[in-house]
């Protein structure tokens, strides 16, 4: 669609399709961590550990467990998983020896650098195209929907409403 022609949408039907679009743009991100994760044989939270250890560098177990929003012992389980399977180091902080280390292993980085690099590229390309006035927009309602994302999030983990024995912070809420 023209940006003259959505210009002149009404408001409701602008609003519908910049929600659409958000929803769709977050789907189509899903789709490559998906198909990033099927590639190591790792489910989606195992993934989100090793992109961590990606963009961060080396973590200790504690910051990597907050990074992914997990518990420690969560956490602690998922890295044993991938430390056998060859995608992440776990070593003793060498300045505090009661802290371990964990690292993504290089080739890993390698991988990764080579998968996300077309989105990086293609993504910049995208953004050059539009004004600086256009790009303060665009920023603030992202951040602006992250925040709320966010908010909602916590609300969820935060049900106190939950089916009798469900004692789990993670209640299956039905789409819609």
């Amino acid at each position: 669609m023209a940006k003259g022609s959505i210009l002149r949408m009404p408001k409701q039907s602008a609003m519908e399709r910049a929600a659409r679009a958000a929803r769709e743009f977050g789907d189509a991100n899903d789709a490559v961590d998906q198909a990033a994760a099927d590639h190591f044989g790792i489910n989606r939270t195992d993934f989100r550990i090793i992109a961590a250890t990606h963009v961060e560098g080396p973590l200790s177990a504690g910051r990597l467990a907050e990074a992914v929003s997990l518990s420690p012992a969560a956490t602690t389980e998922a890295v044993q998983r991938l430390v056998a399977k060859g995608l992440l180091t776990r070593d003793t902080d060498s300045a505090d020896r009661r802290r371990a280390v964990i690292a993504r292993v290089p080739a890993v980085g390698e991988t990764l650098d080579r998968f996300y690099e077309p989105l990086r590229e293609g993504g910049f390309a995208l953004l050059r195209r539009y004004t600086v006035a256009e790009l303060a927009l665009i920023s603030d309602f992202l951040d602006r929907g992250r925040a709320l994302q966010l908010a909602v999030a916590a609300r969820i983990a935060g049900v106190a409403d939950r089916p009798a024995g469900i004692r789990s912070s993670s209640v299956p809420f039905p789409a819609g």
